[in-house]
């Protein structure tokens, strides 16, 4: 994903075009090198080196995993929400009242807000450590599209696409995308918790009293997608090993 600057929106679409005409470079000279090889695999060229440029970029995100939980004293929340109420000077209309007749163009809701992603200061060792870990985990999540991409291009590059490596790849992959992203979101929320619980008082009205956990969805069905392609490998491996058999068994008798 590509992300711009919350600037304003002119600036915000330059910085997003100037990454989309480097992206484009990049693909353009692999493209350009497998032409003047006369390679015929130029798609697999481009899909191997962003994948390879991914898991890189990825693996300097780890760096400043590490750094940031030995060097601040700082966390980001990423699993829970601090609801609050609007400023009492917020214009704003009830909701019972924005019908369109009590208006004049759109209005804001007098109601409570959610903070997303708080970030909280001197936090304890024990926060800091599950927030990484959290973090950590989002980002094996997050690369581990770009390494199935990366094993799958490399072996079909090597003539060996349906290969015993590729299916493995595949099903650990899916193993670690299920327990990864299920305990991602689990120690995001209970990080987030408790870091709230270090925060506010049991007494205040944002201390939160229990823990409201979730399973992501799109791990469990990005874990069963891969071991259905993991699958699909292994037939597609057994077929090509009775081809090569049978191909052995003719040449013997010709």
């Amino acid at each position: 994903m590509i992300f711009g600057s919350a600037a304003e929106l002119g600036t915000s679409l330059w910085f997003i075009a100037v990454a989309l005409l480097v992206l484009a470079v990049v693909v353009g000279l692999v493209v350009w090198r497998a032409r003047r090889r006369g390679s015929r695999t130029a798609v697999l060229d481009v899909a191997l080196t962003l994948s390879g440029w991914w898991v890189m970029m990825s693996a300097v995100g780890l760096i400043a995993i590490v750094g940031k939980l030995f060097s601040a004293d700082w966390v980001e929340l990423m699993g829970v929400d601090v609801i609050v109420a609007l400023p009492p000077d917020l214009p704003c209309v009830d909701s019972g009242a924005a019908d369109g007749a009590s208006t004049e163009g759109a209005a804001l809701a007098c109601r409570s807000a959610a903070v997303n992603s708080p970030t909280v200061y001197d936090a304890s060792v024990g926060v800091r450590v599950l927030s990484a870990l959290a973090e950590l985990c989002q980002l094996i999540v997050s690369t581990l599209p770009a390494a199935m991409i990366a094993v799958i291009c490399f072996q079909t590059l090597r003539g060996r696409a349906f290969h015993r490596t590729v299916v493995r790849a595949l099903t650990i992959g899916a193993v670690v995308l299920l327990v990864v992203g299920i305990a991602g979101d689990l120690l995001a929320e209970i990080s987030g918790t408790l870091a709230l619980r270090e925060v506010f008082s049991p007494d205040s009205e944002w201390y939160p009293p229990t823990f409201m956990l979730s399973i992501s969805l799109p791990a469990v069905g990005g874990a069963i997608a891969l071991a259905a392609l993991a699958a699909v490998f292994s037939q597609g491996t057994r077929l090509q090993a009775e081809r090569d058999r049978l191909e052995r068994e003719t040449e013997g008798l010709v």
